[in-house]
């Protein structure tokens, strides 16, 4: 097949590449340009859009004697994750620009592109699994390395994109594959994992996001609405945070603060203990299947973090969106964020966390 690999400049997709060489694809290496400035995102090895990045996925192409060419998707990105990042901090949600990117960018943009080039496929340095059932239906998995997993950021992908993606990465363990780009001579062998959000230059969300957005003052409230604070802007919140609330007097009972509601409208942060970030049921939105949507109640677990623990859950979908009923509790789940569903090893699909609520036994 003729694929395109995704080159980020890092070990993984160089890797992937090189894999994809030798099981016998026409391969064509492709690093997305996501900024036109791109001094205005990463530096260094922090993440994956930097001009250094670049240069590492030109001299990875290189090694491995395949064509390197650099793709501007600096105007998707920025409509399509940057926007949208904003707009959602805006509305008092938390969202997560790693699965937005996947959605829009590396596995819409880039797979139409590559599609309409006449590319069979697009080959990635994710660490997931596919397979296919007796059905025919590709079905996406769990990397066999759970603690580089990374099906919960493709758990956005459908059908027909996973029917054109690669993942040479899926069964090998991170070590072997930093070993096996030392064997192969590529320079990338012990860079650094990229980290954070791309595009935030130091890793400061709250002060880019003041910078962009520019200050909102509100107030910081308890759970009786009594005033306790002030914040010069709601979106350097999120539900479940404990630090940075700049309070100087403590809680009655002398317990930590915990951020439990943020009003997007007048900008109220509404702070209190931690149990009251228990919660047991969610209502989410705009699912997306990886294959068939479920038909009836099902007995799964979820993900609701990148980095998190699966929690065991009932999940019933219907065309209003999908209710998740959790039977291992959750603590400090905020709207926007992604909840993801797995039938053992297999992903079904994501759906956005629109609200949370918790059951009467837990207040």
């Amino acid at each position: 097949m003729r694929v395109i690999a995704a080159m980020s400049g890092g070990v993984d997709s160089a890797v992937a590449a090189a894999r994809a060489i030798d099981a016998g694809h026409e391969v064509t290496g492709v690093h997305l340009a996501l900024s036109r400035n791109p001094k205005s995102y990463r530096s260094g090895a922090r993440g994956c859009c930097s001009i250094e990045d670049s240069n590492d996925a030109r001299r990875a192409a290189d090694t491995l004697g395949i064509p390197f060419y650099v793709w501007d998707m600096s105007e998707e990105f920025a409509d399509d994750v940057v926007d949208d990042f904003i707009a959602e901090y805006q509305a008092g949600r938390t969202p997560n620009p790693c699965l937005r990117c996947n959605e829009k960018i590396k596995f819409a943009a880039v797979l139409d592109r590559a599609l309409a080039l006449g590319f069979d496929g697009v080959v990635t340095g994710h660490y997931a699994t596919l397979h296919t059932d007796a059905d025919g239906l590709i079905e996406l998995h769990r990397a066999a390395d759970h603690g580089k997993d990374q099906s919960y950021v493709l758990g956005v992908l459908t059908q027909s994109q996973l029917a054109h993606s690669i993942f040479p990465l899926g069964e090998t363990p991170k070590e072997q594959v930093r070993a096996e780009a030392d064997r192969r001579g590529l320079q990338v062998a012990q860079k650094p994992d990229s980290h954070d959000i791309c595009f935030v230059s130091d890793g400061d969300n709250a002060g880019w996001l003041t910078e962009k957005i520019g200050p909102k003052p509100g107030a910081i409230v308890d759970e009786d609405g009594q005033q306790i604070g002030e914040h010069e802007g709601s979106y350097a919140f999120t539900i479940g945070q404990r630090r940075g609330l700049g309070l100087g007097t403590p809680a009655p009972d002398g317990k930590r603060r915990f951020v439990l509601d943020i009003e997007p409208v007048d900008g109220t942060v509404t702070v209190g203990p931690r149990d009251r970030l228990r919660v047991d049921t969610l209502e989410c939105i705009r699912p997306l299947w990886c294959g068939r949507a479920p038909s009836t109640e099902m007995e799964c677990t979820v993900q609701l973090r990148a980095h998190g623990t699966e929690h065991r859950a009932t999940v019933t979908a219907d065309d209003n969106g999908v209710r998740v009923e959790l039977i291992d509790v959750a603590e400090g789940i905020a709207p926007g964020q992604a909840c993801v569903i797995y039938d053992g090893t297999r992903v079904v699909g994501s759906a956005t966390i629109a609200r949370t609520a918790r059951s009467a036994d837990l207040v």
